[in-house]
């Protein structure tokens, strides 16, 4: 990493120059500020921890991750120790100045790791917490292996719970199977019961894919009815053609149709991505039945992820997902072995951007590599997004799912562009009288997704 050139006069302002490597010096940028200008204001980050990596009970035929012990990157399999789960509490909790720090266990599937691993980590917690400071966990799950004993740790460490359920039992069973191949309906739907009867608050996580995208209401029904759910997670599938292979910016040089070619739509025979992945016409469709339900029925009673950022952003307010944020660049993923990593979709060589034992996640979150990163996202933006009318509701959405071009023929358009269209064209009149009712009432921050 670059070190950067001691100001001599007033330390609160930038360096006039960098020193690389070689001995040369560069002007400093936007790219070398929230490093130079970290100690003057709060700190704040988010981390998807791994702890037992890509390592899982089931074989979810859309995962995006299970890929990684055999990945390029050379996770491998492995299990988080106790040396590196203290090395990243304590650097965690170091790193963030602001008030509130959040963890976040993810996988493959974290329970693996099993209970005896999350009691240390609350006790560690515990230890390195700064007076004031507020410790949460959350534990994103398949729910398969929750028992009483997991529920009752659960609620007594007052753990958030993301539930990954994809809807009815035929819907859900299509992709969500065991190593095996057998159905997991009934054991996640167990998981539902012990969770409600132990108090413990939980999320739905529902992934969007090609076979369940026409059935939204079905979906929602079942998940407010059934499952119970008042906050909603629905996550669109696109995992382009090689993702197990090779990162999204090293796919582009091989296939980057356009938006009108038929290779743009999965089922094509040299479709860009995996026949699987969501169509974005029948994303599009998704949300807006969603959103006509909610509005009509359940406004104000079930937060829906997709719809309250949508909200947020028209109150001025930041956007609650990272995929509709102007920028990125501050969730990263530590895997199992302490290896640092830009994004959890990014989990290829060339976005590692440090190690939990050669340099600390503050350092790494602020970097200069990892600041690039995140201000891409705007930065390679082409054009017809800049003259688009809603680019400030989607700024691009996720940069793993550029992977179109443009009419122009200019890369790096987004796979969900025409969906999204069709959904912001359907409800922003409808989230425009929404945001005005709400401008003059206080603002809750709602609970954590």
């Amino acid at each position: 990493m670059t070190q950067p050139v001691q100001d001599q006069g007033n330390p609160s302002r930038l360096p006039p120059a960098f020193l690389e490597r070689d001995g040369t010096q560069r002007p400093a940028d936007h790219y070398d500020a929230p490093q130079l200008t970290a100690d003057h204001g709060p700190v704040q980050f988010h981390v998807m921890a791994k702890p037992v990596g890509a390592i899982c009970n089931l074989d979810c035929t859309y995962c995006f991750y299970l890929h990684k012990e055999r990945s390029p990157a050379g996770l491998g399999r492995g299990r988080m120790s106790e040396a590196t789960l203290e090395l990243f509490i304590r650097q965690y909790i170091e790193g963030v100045t602001g008030t509130e720090v959040t963890f976040t266990w993810q996988g493959g599937e974290p329970a693996l790791r099993g209970l005896d691993f999350y009691r240390r980590a609350v006790a560690l917690q515990k230890q390195y917490a700064r007076p004031g400071q507020v410790i949460q966990n959350d534990l994103q799950t398949n729910g398969t292996l929750l028992d009483d004993e997991w529920c009752a740790f659960l609620k007594e460490n007052r753990f958030l719970v993301g539930l990954s359920i994809d809807g009815p039992r035929a819907v859900h069973d299509q992709y969500r199977v065991t190593r095996r191949q057998q159905p997991t309906f009934d054991s996640v739907m167990q998981a539902v019961s012990r969770l409600r009867k132990f108090g413990v608050p939980f999320n739905t996580l529902t992934c969007v894919h090609r076979r369940n995208a026409r059935q939204p209401i079905d979906i929602y029904r079942f998940l407010r009815d059934e499952v119970g759910s008042t906050y909603m997670q629905f996550t669109p599938v696109v995992e382009y053609r090689g993702f197990d292979q090779r990162s999204v910016s090293a796919n582009r040089a091989l296939l980057q149709p356009q938006e009108s070619d038929p290779e743009s739509r999965p089922g094509h025979v040299n479709s860009v991505v995996t026949e699987w992945s969501v169509d974005p016409e029948d994303w599009g469709y998704f949300l807006c039945r969603l959103f006509d339900r909610w509005v009509a029925r359940d406004l104000g009673k079930i937060y829906v992820n997709q719809f309250e950022t949508l909200v947020a952003q028209h109150l001025d307010l930041p956007s609650h997902l990272c995929v509709y944020s102007e920028h990125c660049g501050k969730g990263v993923a530590v895997e199992h072995d302490g290896s640092i990593y830009a994004c959890d979709h990014f989990v290829y060589p060339e976005y590692k951007i440090g190690h939990l034992q050669e340099s600390s996640l503050r350092q790494a979150v602020l970097s200069r590599d990892q600041v690039k990163f995140g201000y891409a996202k705007r930065e390679s933006l082409p054009q017809v997004c800049h003259a688009c009318p809603y680019l400030s509701d989607c700024w691009g959405e996720c940069p793993k799912n550029r992977i179109l071009s443009s009419a122009s023929g200019e890369p790096g358009l987004n796979y969900l562009c025409r969906g999204l269209k069709q959904f912001y064209t359907h409800a922003l009149p409808h989230v425009e009288r929404i945001a005005a009712g709400l401008r003059n009432q206080p603002i809750s921050q709602g609970r954590r997704m």
